[in-house]
């Protein structure tokens, strides 16, 4: 089994339509996979083209328990008198990624769109997002060959 960290960059959406009759929408993401959660911070005022730039990680295992290898983003709109509206939500399969991160060390699904689906099913625009996996030095099967200080000449 391969334990490592998956990292998701978080770039930016748009065409996300706006959910706020005054003013422009405050979106913000709720990055889920097998049990852990990550928030973004709120694009204030970014309506429905939010830029976000920010990296996550989370602690992965392949082929670990469960099939559940989904990543899912869930968009939603951040209120301040009333409970946050859901925008929609993108999901990405990352079990090929893991798989290939486990027999090669890395893999790194690179920068790309996603769509948005909203709660009934139709498109609510799209969310750029890249995804890459790095498994832990000690899982790596190099032979079991591992240098370190005491190895060394000095």
């Amino acid at each position: 089994m391969a334990t490592g960290t998956m990292e998701v960059l978080l770039v930016n959406a748009k065409g996300l339509g706006d959910t706020d009759f005054i003013g422009d929408m405050d979106p913000y993401v709720l990055i889920q996979f097998k049990g852990q959660e990550c928030k973004s911070i709120v694009a204030r005022g970014q309506g429905s083209n939010p830029s976000w730039n920010e990296k996550f990680s989370f602690r992965a295992e392949y082929p670990g328990s469960g099939d559940n290898f989904k990543l899912i983003l869930k968009i939603l709109d951040k209120d301040t008198f009333s409970a946050d509206d859901f925008i929609g939500q993108a999901t990405i399969y990352v079990e090929d990624l893991l798989a290939l991160g486990a027999e090669n060390g890395a893999a790194e699904l690179h920068t790309r769109k996603y769509s948005v689906i909203s709660a009934d099913q139709t498109y609510r625009g799209e969310i750029q997002v890249g995804v890459t996996f790095t498994i832990k030095g000690e899982a790596k099967n190099d032979g079991g060959k591992f240098g370190g200080w005491r190895e060394s000449n000095f």
